[in-house]
């Protein structure tokens, strides 16, 4: 994953209707660069969407077959090219989320001992809030220090149906 990202193309975006509600996709250049759930916090500014995207975007119809196939759970991780825009330190979060196998969980403390900086998981749990590619760098993987999911940007309910698709929640974690 790098934060650099082409100008063969401007910023734009494309609107996407899935079984888990509708989701933005932005991409810029060759790179998508967002994936974020319709009225969810942190939702992206229009000066960071650009203008919508044709429907023929080749990157941009890519992103909505992979996200749609793994929703439907034909796919079980997605191949596209990445710009997430952050920080080194959120960067380096976001690595360690895409290294999170399908069906398994991790904690805000897990990851801040493999950085290397074990005092700091409100600041990994920040990073983790500020993942701008939901889903693809799979932020839901990521629960509290007893289990428990936790807050989610895209909110609790859509953070538990990722986790059920994926087999990773437990029928006590999630109240069942």
């Amino acid at each position: 994953m790098t934060d650099s990202h082409t100008s063969a193309a401007a910023a734009r975006h494309r609107r996407v209707t899935t079984p888990l509600g509708q989701y933005l996709l932005a991409a810029d250049g060759e790179a998508l660069t967002g994936i974020w759930r319709k009225g969810q916090s942190r939702s992206p500014g229009p000066e960071r969407l650009g203008a919508e995207a044709p429907e023929d975007d080749p990157l941009l119809r890519e992103a909505e077959a992979q996200l749609l196939d793994y929703l439907a759970g034909q796919r079980s991780d997605f191949d596209l090219p990445l710009a997430p825009r952050g920080t080194e330190f959120q960067r380096a979060v976001w690595d360690l989320l895409r290294a999170i196998p399908r069906g398994d969980t991790t904690t805000y403390g897990s990851i801040a001992r493999e950085l290397g900086r074990p005092r700091a998981a409100q600041a990994v749990g920040a990073a983790v809030g500020s993942n701008p590619l939901s889903i693809v760098v799979p932020c839901h993987r990521v629960v509290g220090a007893d289990g428990t999911p936790t807050g989610y940007a895209g909110g609790i309910g859509t953070k538990l149906a990722l986790l059920r698709l994926e087999g990773a929640a437990s029928r006590d974690t999630m109240g069942g």
